[in-house]
């Protein structure tokens, strides 16, 4: 009998190192002084001699690069080197114009880290950080028809690669490494993280290993997917690959070391080219600059400006304030969010459940409005919203103080979200105070019996889940503004009487 495709995969292993590209929020080039703002700029108008490579021009190393990749290091738990020494690497691209890339090889700026990460079974991956370090990015190829056409705006934007062990072992593995470092990314304030604009880009080494390999501590043989430029891709991508290398083996074959792209209409790696080893790029020091000294004040000095990084924020906000692991964890996933919260948190009050009240209200109503779902949704897009978190803690201090019930809250949410006015002003415009007064809940209540005296019988006769029923007539009769609980008090009294 055949194994089933489950049982196959049980009997390998999947082992998988990332490559991370990361553009970096400079505003001048890696070597050079050129702008880096040359998105939806004309083709070849962000370019000097420096990085046309042009005989002769000398570049100079960006100062707020070395930083922000240092920074990056710090909040990976890496250790930063004393020496960095920056390398040419040699290979032709029609979109690299000096025909070598300047990087860094033997002596990287920052080594030996590490990101936990939660993963969505509840357990946690320990996930090794082998290098962090700075080169220059590439231009872009056009093709149109029978040409090609480079452009040499990107050429030398500032690049962080994040180089991680193969510690990943599933595609979720891999999607929530992805995520958390982004999220880091954005808290640091080093990138954009946005990979729809290049602003970061993923290359994972994908192998597979028997369990008698893995037992010896032998790997399979490794496949790198090229340039996917989406989380869905990325993970996509692992799972393919992974049963691709299993059949490959299944049936006697042996797997290749090569680059594949990702085909997205198809939804399956590509062969690109054979895979390049180290030495094919003839790494050497680059003469033109001198090798990077770190001195321990200024590492000091820029640890000194990490801000509270998710992981720790997500901590504090349960161990503090109580939330729930799924609040916290979202609330935490863009520091925007986060801000929004606390600042909101500020207005309302932090007693014991004021916080995971505010939670509710902002991962459920807020976000509804706001945001269309979906795993692409950007959660930075509350920085536009016309509500200010002083305003939605009046809103709750409204809905706390019975001047208007939680359902009339969430229409008077809806105003805000549209108009950025105040809540009292809106619930004093449209007359939404709530109804207290239990003159007016006994004539709406004497009305629905009036209009409804074959529930009223059944009722009276033992059907006394249409309770239910009468409450929803007293709620509409009322527009929603009744007191619920002065409402139910008033229809349990006049139904029994």
């Amino acid at each position: 009998m055949l194994a089933t495709k489950s049982e196959t995969q049980t009997q390998y292993e999947l082992v998988v190192g990332m490559e991370v590209h990361v553009q970096l929020l400079t505003r001048s080039k890696m070597f050079c002084r050129c702008a880096t703002d040359y998105a939806g700029a004309p083709p070849n108008t962000r370019v000097c001699p420096v990085c046309l490579g042009m005989p002769g021009m000398l570049p100079v190393i960006n100062q707020a690069a070395v930083e922000a990749t240092i920074k990056t290091g710090l909040a990976l738990n890496c250790t930063i080197a004393e020496t960095a020494v920056f390398a040419r690497k040699n290979y032709t691209y029609p979109d690299l114009p000096k025909g070598y890339q300047i990087s860094q090889f033997e002596l990287p700026l920052c080594v030996d880290g590490y990101l936990d990460v939660d993963l969505p079974d509840g357990s946690r991956a320990h996930i090794r950080i082998r290098r962090a370090h700075l080169e220059e990015d590439t231009g872009r190829s056009v093709h149109e028809g029978l040409f090609s056409l480079v452009d040499l705006n990107r050429a030398g934007v500032p690049l962080m690669e994040i180089v991680t062990e193969a510690d990943i072992h599933s595609a979720d593995e891999a999607y929530a490494f992805l995520t958390s470092l982004r999220t880091i990314l954005r808290y640091l304030g080093v990138s954009s993280g946005d990979m729809e604009k290049g602003a970061l880009r993923c290359e994972p080494n994908i192998s597979v290993r028997t369990l008698a390999q893995k037992a010896r501590g032998e790997y399979g043989t490794k496949v790198e997917v090229k340039n996917l430029n989406s989380f869905r891709a990325v993970r996509s991508a692992i799972a393919y690959e992974m049963q691709r290398q299993i059949e490959v083996l299944e049936s006697g074959g042996v797997v290749e070391q090569v680059n594949m792209g990702w085909d997205e209409e198809r939804q399956r790696t590509v062969l690109q080219r054979s895979k390049e080893s180290s030495h094919d790029y003839r790494y050497f020091p680059d003469p033109d600059l001198p090798p990077l000294v770190v001195s321990r004040a200024w590492v000091e000095e820029i640890r000194a400006t990490l801000p509270e990084l998710p992981a720790a924020k997500a901590e504090r906000y349960q161990a503090v304030w109580g939330l729930r692991p799924i609040e916290a964890a979202t609330l935490t996933s863009e520091a925007l969010v986060a801000r929004f919260f606390e600042e909101t948190v500020a207005a309302y009050g932090a007693q014991e459940g004021q916080p995971q009240r505010v939670a509710n209200w902002i991962t459920g109503e807020l976000f509804r409005l706001v945001y269309a779902g979906g795993e692409g949704q950007d959660l930075r897009q509350i920085a536009h919203l016309r509500v200010q978190p002083a305003q939605l803690a009046a809103l709750l201090k409204l809905v706390d103080a019975k001047v208007i019930n939680p359902n009339t809250g969430k229409r008077v949410l809806e105003t805000m979200v549209a108009t950025g006015d105040d809540p009292q002003a809106i619930v004093d415009r449209e007359g939404l105070a709530m109804v207290s007064d239990t003159a007016v809940i006994d004539e709406a209540i004497q009305a629905i019996f009036a209009e409804s005296t074959a529930e009223l019988e059944r009722y009276r006769g033992g059907e006394t889940k249409l309770f239910g029923f009468f409450m929803g007539q007293v709620m509409r009769a009322t527009k929603g503004k009744a007191d619920p609980s002065a409402a139910r008090q008033r229809l349990q009294e006049l139904l029994d009487s």
